[in-house]
């Protein structure tokens, strides 16, 4: 029977999902032995399974070594793109199991917001909210809320792209300024001679950039090293370690600065620069629903106290 009429009669093409769920754990171990070990079946079944799934896509799943399995690049397109369902297969699962009075909020959240700000805030708002469970992913790529309807509430680094049924917000301008480990200042020392000595340490994905500041600054640009990370997170970690002096939202620092970790160099002495940065966003059809409206009225609220 073609595809067409498969999908005609609304039967899904696809191998047997216990096939799919054998190659996943396979290639997740790299070995149909301790594949066989984790589904308590025979290598053989195992070996039989993944053949039967190589004749069915007509091309090689593995390539097969001396005790030891590697998947092909088919096999790993095929793999990473089971793991994503597999994960959201068993959270849909474990909702299930949830007492009928319990809800469920998914949020997706840029990573290092989700790290350093968002996360230490939960406790409050899940306070407030007893009886919601929260199902919290990351991920530095776009997330398209018409596709993935298994997620609830986006918040992205960055405005996402315009469409229609998406209501988005701004979590309000950040201060964006270089932080520096108290450690690494000298005494009497000006704020535009500590910059030019430090080592500068950059955010790939910050849309301000060092070269940005020294000109708004009116300050030459140093030609010494400079560091870059792709994660804010990561690059707070490494002023906070003494590594040199990081251009960074000071939301994402917060917690850095109070402890005394980090501080602002230069205080009100240099200028600063002042940017929308993150964004929440939910489907139009979903901005009533308690728990979601809940979300958005909160995390707005904290934002705007951040």
């Amino acid at each position: 029977m073609s595809q067409f009429h498969l999908k005609a009669f609304g039967m899904r093409n696809f191998p047997p999902l216990a096939r799919l769920r054998t190659f996943e754990a396979a290639a997740r171990l790299q070995s149909f032995a301790l594949a066989a070990q984790e589904l308590h079946l025979t290598a053989s079944a195992i070996s039989h399974q993944i053949r039967d799934l190589e004749r069915h896509f007509g091309r090689a799943l593995f390539e097969r070594h001396h005790r030891r399995v590697q998947t092909t690049r088919e096999g790993q397109r095929l793999f990473e793109g089971l793991a994503r369902l597999f994960d959201a297969l068993e959270a849909t699962c474990a909702e299930v199991q949830l007492p009928s009075h319990d809800e469920v909020l998914a949020l997706h959240c840029a990573p290092s917001l989700a790290l350093k700000w968002l996360g230490p805030r939960l406790p409050a708002f899940l306070g407030q909210h007893p009886g919601l469970n929260i199902r919290l992913t990351t991920g530095a790529e776009p997330v398209d809320l018409s596709v993935m309807r298994d997620i609830d509430v986006v918040l992205s680094y960055g405005a996402p792209r315009q469409q229609a049924g998406l209501d988005t917000r701004s979590l309000d301008d950040e201060l964006i300024a270089p932080m520096v480990s108290p450690s690494l200042l000298i005494d009497r020392e000006s704020a535009a001679k500590a910059i030019q000595r430090l080592v500068l340490i950059e955010s790939q994905l910050s849309p301000v950039d060092w070269a940005h500041w020294f000109q708004i600054n009116d300050l030459a640009l140093p030609p010494g090293p400079r560091q870059s990370f792709d994660r804010a997170a990561m690059a707070i970690a490494a002023a906070v370690d003494g590594l040199g002096v990081a251009l960074e939202s000071t939301r994402l620092a917060w917690r850095e600065l109070e402890r005394g970790e980090l501080v602002v160099l230069g205080g009100k002495r240099l200028k600063t620069v002042r940017r929308p940065l993150h964004f929440v966003s939910v489907r139009s059809t979903d901005q009533h629903r308690v728990p979601v409206a809940a979300f958005v009225n909160w995390i707005q609220a904290q934002a705007a106290g951040a």
